[in-house]
């Protein structure tokens, strides 16, 4: 890793501003990567899942890829124009602007649970940016990691994108390389590890952390119609989606209601769940997870309603979907990120008993309300805080180019995609350049009468 940093470090001292011609033809290199090999990335990740729909590859990391692609392609050259910035009245007519600078050789950790976007997501705006990049891919994903590193090594130039596989060892050693930037996607527990290995080296980070977003659905909305919607995004990937709704507030009342209007809604989607259309959870561990958080749940006195009417699983590690009912502030459920298909569901009174809750929790990746009352949307947009809003619908503002993403606090740090990744990616240069007819002069010591009058002029009162 050492030497493949040390020659990423070379190639860009050689060639520190990659030209925009430069720059699309790496991005171009990219999207040929994905097209052409779209069959054998489907199949490597459905591998790895031992089940993996093969429309849902294609739904939620192909095409976001060539989307986010596409999109650095078309605004890239207006991002990389220098910026002007107004000069004050005392230094006219001097000139100041900003240039987004590459900041050099970029790494980033990619997680198991989408390998594809998430390693191609922040690559394109790294690469966009001017970057030579280093990836360490998940070793969760194996078919699909030693796929992707073969795929690189033959479309992109050496010197520029270089992949890296191994287990946790290999990560630690990957996150203490003296980076000009860090992105992670994962856990806060090994996201902690990651920042504080980059501290040592003063690389600063982006991270995206996940944890546990909450829905709300106001009593006044379409319980079919949110309940069709949060099965979508619950479901897709079987609930291994870091945006997923992690928990819904649903008034007091209106559960068994719910839970009946998410079992239509999941049996509409998948009326047969050994089918391929619903993916498996990736591994043995994660399976193992998911299935003691539900007997903790159990045991402290929740409600389970099986989505398929079947307690136990229907092939291989695809799992029975879950509404989880008359859940406890102490179930593991309620205080882990659940990541998989379980819901639990949580009551309330009034709204700000559901603001309170939000607001007394570490901050989420996403929040998502379902209402069409604009004082509960503006409430809810203003007096919480989160990384993200989708409202009366869920996950989809990841999508939006246009947006920047990332987490706040507990979640994460930083952004990325579009042109907040391209800024991310970037140094922000401050340039200053001074006129011939500059007046500082008459500011120089010794210091005159007329210095001491235009300091007056300067302060004002």
């Amino acid at each position: 890793m050492q030497q493949t940093f040390e020659k990423l470090q070379k190639a860009r001292r050689q060639n520190p501003f990659p030209s925009l011609a430069e720059r699309k033809k790496w991005l171009d290199l990219l999207q040929t990567l994905v097209l052409e090999n779209e069959i054998a990335i489907i199949e490597a990740i459905d591998k790895d899942f031992t089940g993996r729909a093969e429309f849902e590859t294609q739904l939620a990391e192909i095409y976001p890829s060539i989307k986010a692609i596409k999109h650095a392609k078309k605004k890239l050259s207006s991002w990389m124009k220098p910026e002007k910035r107004p000069v004050s009245i005392w230094f006219k007519p001097a000139a100041a602007k900003i240039i987004y600078q590459p900041l050099g050789v970029a790494g980033i950790i990619v997680p198991w649970n989408y390998p594809l976007y998430m390693a191609l997501g922040p690559l394109a705006c790294a690469i966009a940016a001017g970057n030579r990049v280093m990836l360490k891919m998940s070793e969760f994903t194996p078919n699909f990691s030693q796929l992707f590193a073969e795929l690189v090594k033959k479309y992109l130039p050496a010197d520029v994108i270089s992949v890296v596989n191994g287990g946790p060892d290999v990560g630690a050693e990957f996150s203490q390389l003296p980076f000009d930037h860090i992105l992670f996607t994962g856990s806060s527990r090994v996201g902690k590890m990651v920042m504080k290995a980059a501290s040592d080296n003063l690389t600063p980070v982006t991270l995206e952390l996940g944890g546990k977003s909450p829905t709300i659905i106001d009593e006044n909305f379409s319980l079919a119609l949110a309940a069709e919607k949060i099965m979508f995004g619950k479901l897709l990937n079987s609930g291994q989606t870091c945006l997923a709704p992690d928990y819904v507030f649903v008034k007091a009342g209106q559960e068994e209601a719910f839970a009946e209007a998410c079992k239509t809604a999941a049996q509409k989607f998948y009326p047969k769940w050994n089918a391929k259309e619903y993916s498996a959870i990736n591994s043995s561990k994660q399976f193992q997870r998911q299935e003691a958080m539900l007997q903790d749940a159990i045991d402290k006195g929740a409600e389970i309603v099986y989505l398929n009417n079947n307690q136990e699983t229907t092939d291989g590690r695809k799992m029975s979907p879950a509404v989880v009912l008359q859940t406890q502030a102490e179930m593991q459920i309620r205080q882990e990120e659940i990541f998989g298909p379980v819901l639990p569901i949580v009551s309330y009174q009034n709204f700000d008993e559901v603001i309170d809750y939000v607001n007394d929790h570490p901050r989420p990746l996403a929040l998502y309300l379902f209402s069409h009352n604009q004082k509960r949307i503006k409430r809810i947009l203003t007096e919480t805080t989160s990384g993200g809003v989708t409202l009366n619908d869920v996950i989809l503002h990841v999508s939006q180019e246009s947006l920047p993403f990332g987490g706040v606090g507990n979640s994460g740090m930083g952004h990325y995609h579009g042109y907040e990744g391209f800024k991310t990616f970037s140094k922000a240069k401050s340039v200053f350049k001074q006129s011939r007819l500059a007046g500082t002069k008459l500011m120089y010591p010794p210091y005159s009468k007329l210095a001491k009058m235009l300091y007056r002029l300067m302060r004002g009162r």
